[in-house]
C-alpha cells in the first residue's frame, strides 16, 4: 500500500485527498481473516484527474460507475481503488444467470439444519468490503433490483426469513460497464440513479508508456514509444470504423511484450496477442499491416531491452 500512495504522490492527486484516504483506513482497519482479499494490483491506473474524482466520491460514501469504452482500465482502477483504501475486495461477474440467491446467498445444509450460505453482496456489506460488479450492464434488470436498497440511502439488506442487515460504514460498490458490446443493455434508470458515474478516458500515448515501462523497466524508449503508438493507430483504425474492438486489447499489447522478454521473436508475440484475436482473415491481414508499417519486419530481444 505505501508503493501506491507513493504513485499516487508522484502523480500529483491533492495531499489532502490522500490525507483523508489515510484516516478512512485507520478508522476502518481490517480483520486479518480478510486480509487476503485486499487486492495487490499489478498494474496501476494513470490518470490524475480520474483519480480524484473516485477517491473523493468513494470518501463521500458514493457508489462508483466507470463507464466506457474497452481499454480504458476500468477493472484495473477498481482493483486499485480497493487497495489504495486498504479494503477487501469482492468481484461479481453479471451474466444472463445472476440472480438474487446468486448475489446475496441461498439456503443450504450444515450439521442437517437450515443454514444460510451468504452470497458475495452480503458477504461485502457486512465486512465494510469493496464490492466490484463487473459488467453490470449484462445482468438482467430483474437480478439487479435486489441491490436497490444496498446502494442508496437506506444501505440495507433484507433477506426473507433473516434478519435485515445494514451495510458496514466502510463498504463500497464499485461497478463497470462497457457499452456496445454483445450482450449488454441499457443500465436500468433507478440502478444508475444509485451511482455516480465517471466516464473512463482513453489512455494517453504518455500514461501508456508510463504503464509499459513500469512493467517492464529494461524495454527500450524508443521500442516503449512506438507500442504506444502502434496502439494510438489500432484504436484510429476502430473508431473509424475499419477494424473491430477485437485487436484493440491493452492487455494483449502487454502480453506480447512478455512474450518478446521470454525470448519470442516479436513480431510472432505480436501475431499472438494481438493479430490472432480477429478470428476474420481479413481483419488480421489488416492488423497485420499497421503492425509492419509502424515496426520493423523482424523484431530481436536487443531491438526491444536494454
Amino acid at each position: 500500500m505505501a508503493d501506491l500512495m507513493q504513485f499516487l504522490r508522484e502523480e500529483g492527486i491533492s495531499a489532502s485527498i490522500l490525507a483523508d484516504v489515510e484516516r478512512f483506513r485507520q478508522r476502518f482497519p481490517v480483520a486479518d481473516a480478510l486480509q487476503r482479499r485486499v487486492p495487490a494490483p499489478r498494474y496501476l491506473y494513470y490518470g490524475k484527474e480520474i483519480w480524484e474524482e473516485a477517491l473523493t466520491a468513494l470518501l463521500c460514501g458514493e457508489n462508483l460507475l466507470l463507464a466506457g469504452p474497452k481499454a480504458t482500465g476500468k477493472n484495473v482502477l477498481s482493483e486499485n481503488l480497493a487497495a489504495v483504501f486498504g479494503r477487501p475486495s469482492w468481484d461479481v461477474s453479471f451474466y444472463i444467470n445472476t440472480d438474487a440467491a446468486t448475489l446475496l446467498g441461498t439456503d443450504t445444509f450444515v450439521n442437517g439444519a437450515v443454514s444460510l450460505r451468504k452470497g458475495p453482496i452480503y458477504q461485502c456489506a457486512e465486512s465494510g468490503g469493496f464490492g466490484i460488479l463487473d459488467e453490470i450492464n449484462m445482468a438482467k434488470n430483474e437480478s439487479l433490483a435486489v441491490l436497490h436498497a444496498t446502494l442508496d440511502f437506506r444501505r440495507a439488506i433484507d433477506m426473507p426469513g433473516y434478519d435485515r442487515i445494514e451495510l458496514h460504514e466502510a463498504t463500497r460498490f464499485i461497478a463497470t460497464m462497457n457499452y456496445g458490446y454483445a450482450g449488454t443493455r441499457e443500465l436500468n434508470e433507478a440502478l444508475a440513479s444509485r451511482f455516480v458515474v465517471i466516464d473512463m478516458p482513453v489512455i494517453t500515448p504518455e500514461d501508456l508508456i508510463k504503464l509499459i515501462r513500469r512493467e517492464f523497466p529494461d524495454l527500450r524508449d524508443s521500442f516503449a514509444n512506438q507500442l504506444a503508438a502502434l496502439f494510438q493507430d489500432i484504436r484510429q483504425k476502430c473508431d473509424g470504423g475499419e477494424l473491430s474492438t477485437k485487436p484493440l486489447d491493452l492487455r494483449g499489447l502487454l502480453s506480447a511484450v512478455r512474450l518478446m522478454h521470454a525470448g519470442l521473436e516479436g513480431n510472432r508475440a505480436l501475431d499472438l496477442s494481438l493479430v490472432n484475436k480477429s478470428f476474420d482473415s481479413f481483419e488480421r491481414q489488416l492488423v497485420t499491416d499497421v503492425i509492419q508499417a509502424r515496426l520493423p519486419e523482424t523484431i530481436r530481444y536487443e531491438d526491444v531491452f536494454a
